[in-house]
């Protein structure tokens, strides 16, 4: 039964990836995963983000985002640690409350660093070039602040497992991407789920806010 099952999961898979790669809608070019530090505290959990980052990759992601949201700083540096040495096709660039220059890697992974932080760097960034007379408050554009985030990739699919609750998530750059949230942990999210949610994205109409 048990070899049967898993030529089921296998067949499945694979007929979800034919899906995917024959749709004519397009696939996402940059995906962002939302955990939480209990999440990564599960076995297998550096595993499965491994196995996500290639899923992204093979199905035609140029970025990945992970946000890791974090109620107790004091591990924060544990996870860093951890998260620095995962097992990924791309490079990886790694900020925390401590490291807030600008992530510019294929993966750029966030530790506790939410939005709210974010946007206040970018604002304080902007009112120091104001004050040293390199920037015409007048002139202040979406540019200004958006070149100045610490995550300046926009999302094109944000993925949230486990609850329907992003929390203190890219506030600026998420504002028109495509939401989905599963049920499934993140301990047991496989491809499928992943596929799944990049069907799921296929089959939506973006509008950009209109």
């Amino acid at each position: 039964m048990a070899a049967l099952e898993w030529a089921y999961v296998g067949l499945y898979d694979r007929y979800l990836a034919s899906r995917l790669r024959l749709a004519e809608e397009e696939l996402p070019e940059t995906v962002a995963v939302v955990i939480t530090e209990r999440d990564l505290l599960e076995e297998g959990a550096y595993e499965t983000m491994s196995n996500c980052l290639r899923w992204a990759f093979e199905f035609g992601a140029e970025r990945v985002v992970i946000y890791v949201s974090v109620l107790d700083r004091e591990v924060i540096p544990t996870l860093r640690r951890e998260l620095e040495r995962l097992d990924s096709p791309r490079p990886i660039a790694v900020r925390s409350p401590d490291d807030d220059a600008q992530a510019d890697a294929p993966v750029q992974i966030s530790i506790g660093l939410g939005g709210k932080h974010e946007f206040a760097k970018a604002v304080e960034g902007i009112a120091k070039e104001v004050e040293a007379g390199r920037l015409d408050p007048a002139d202040v554009n979406e540019e200004d602040i958006e070149g100045r985030l610490i995550f300046p990739t926009v999302p094109d699919l944000v993925i949230k497992t486990g609850a329907e609750r992003l929390s203190d998530f890219m506030i600026w750059q998420s504002v028109y991407s495509e939401l989905y949230f599963t049920d499934v942990n993140w301990r047991n999210f496989r491809r499928r789920d992943y596929l799944r949610a990049l069907r799921d994205y296929q089959e939506r109409q973006r509008r950009f806010g209109e």
